[in-house]
């Protein structure tokens, strides 16, 4: 297990973290501390490390291509009251079988929505409303309709490094994700 390069490293990496309060990626913290990328990957993950085995009641967690702090989930109900903004209501059915054909076949436009979900994709716009999708641009198709993919904040709400760990879609291709 590699070892801080110094304790002063160490403590600039957590006081990154926490005064970001957003993920930091080795990129960008190592821009800023002015050091290796290399030595920024591997204070991030020595520090996640020591805090995971402190048992501090939060951990450093690698999300959206960086990393951030966050309170251990088990945790997180019983601090509810201190916890600031309250969270949006949840998204339908429909938003998520939308959202769920756009994080899976990114680029797409609405009417390869509508045609996978056969009905109307008319949640685009509370998805593009709370940062989960973004037009990525036009296709090359008659008119250029647009095309929508997915952003970093539905990596940061769904907690995930990348679209590569999005769930493996069975043979049966996503149909199973939708409903019908």
């Amino acid at each position: 297990m590699p070892k801080s390069v110094s304790p002063r490293l160490s403590a600039l990496v957590g006081a990154a973290l926490l005064a970001a309060g957003r993920p930091v990626s080795a990129h960008e913290l190592a821009e800023t501390l002015d050091i290796p990328e290399a030595t920024a990957r591997r204070e991030l993950e020595a520090f996640a490390r020591t805090l995971a085995a402190a048992h501090l009641g939060f951990v450093a967690e690698a999300v959206a291509g960086g990393w951030r702090l966050i309170v251990l989930p088990h945790l997180a109900a019983q601090l509810s009251p201190l916890l600031a903004p309250p969270p949006l209501p949840a998204l339908s059915s429909a938003a998520l079988e939308v959202l769920a054909v756009i994080a899976y076949r990114q680029p797409v436009t609405r009417a390869e929505i509508e045609a996978m979900r056969g009905g109307s994709a008319g949640t685009v716009v509370t998805l593009q409303e709370r940062e989960l999708v973004k037009v990525m641009g036009r296709s090359d198709a008659v008119g250029g309709p647009l095309l929508y993919g997915t952003t970093a904040r539905f990596l940061l709400d769904f907690g995930l490094g990348g679209l590569e760990d999005l769930p493996a879609l069975h043979d049966g291709g996503f149909s199973h994700l939708l409903r019908g």
